[in-house]
């Protein structure tokens, strides 16, 4: 899929930015099949109503990753008023590209993890980076969850010291379920508008959109490394499937990249690519008292100081 010459003149920074996500798209698929070592990448090409599309990429039953996808877009159109109130537009024309990540693994040994960088265009020129990267543990544990901030401060640290303070506060407000008032997982960063201008320049905002990526890909697949071969048994297993309830949650009733792509008419199944393969309700599940799954039960709060 290109973005046609008569649309890309409108602005130049949108095919630099479309061909940086492609290539990140590329390379992340690449890091995860190796880290898996058994499954690959299927893709599904797909063209978007308004103009433009994207590549839906797939794994599916590998030796670490049960279900996961890496995702590119770079898509334009005219959204409903409606919609444009709801996601904070300030004119319903739009182009919008970027990579969205979910990785769920088939062990509960190993996290769950969420990554995505993205480049909006709205009609009245104004134009912003957003993202952010979170991990998802079905057991906490602390020094990986510690390793794990720590790389994500030294990326922002190099592009701006503010960065990880300001965006690890709003993660921690972004991915939370407020009807659970728990924390998806242990948090990572969230941006949603860094305004290009406002913000810093167009050349300075996307090496660090890019390094966002950079790392994620970097830190996860160590983490799948780490974790692969620890032992797991059927009490693991459930509640892993009780957790994986918890992201479904989160992904249907908060996610604004599922409202914006199913109100912007994207393509169901890649939008709902997120989605664990399986998962499991209790009613009113309390973990016992002293158990591993409460520990980790503990752990899901805000503002826990992870880097220090």
């Amino acid at each position: 899929m290109q973005i046609d010459s008569a649309t890309a003149t409108i602005s130049p920074a949108r095919t630099t930015v479309a061909a940086s996500m492609r290539r990140f798209q590329d390379w992340l698929c690449q890091q995860l099949e190796t880290a898996d070592g058994s499954a690959t990448f299927t893709e599904d090409a797909w063209a978007h109503e308004g103009g433009g599309g994207g590549r839906t990429r797939v794994i599916a039953n590998g030796a670490v990753l049960e279900k996961g996808g890496v995702n590119f877009s770079a898509v334009w159109g005219r959204m409903s008023e409606a919609a444009a109130r709801q996601l904070l537009m300030p004119d319903p024309s739009y182009f919008a590209t970027g990579v969205s990540v979910v990785q769920h693994p088939r062990s509960p040994m190993v996290p769950i993890s969420h990554m995505n960088i993205r480049y909006f265009e709205a009609g009245n020129g104004e134009a912003w980076f957003g993202g952010g990267l979170d991990l998802t543990p079905i057991y906490v544990d602390e020094a990986q969850a510690r390793w794990f901030h720590e790389q994500i401060r030294a990326v922002c640290d190099d592009h701006n010291p503010a960065y990880y303070a300001r965006f690890k506060a709003w993660a921690d407000e972004y991915f939370y379920l407020p009807h659970r008032q728990e924390t998806r997982g242990v948090g990572g960063i969230f941006f949603d508008r860094l305004t290009v201008g406002k913000d810093g320049d167009f050349d300075e905002l996307l090496p660090f959109v890019q390094a966002v990526g950079e790392v994620y890909g970097r830190t996860y697949t160590a983490l799948m490394q780490e974790n692969r071969d620890r032992p797991y048994a059927a009490r693991e297993k459930q509640w892993q499937q009780v957790r994986r309830g918890r992201y479904a949650e989160f992904n249907l009733a908060i996610d604004r990249g599922t409202r914006f792509g199913l109100e912007t008419g994207g393509r169901t199944e890649s939008i709902l690519m997120s989605l664990p393969p399986q998962a499991e309700w209790h009613y009113n599940l309390v973990p016992e008292a002293g158990s591993p799954e409460a520990a980790t039960q503990a752990w899901l709060r805000k503002d826990v100081a992870w880097a220090v």
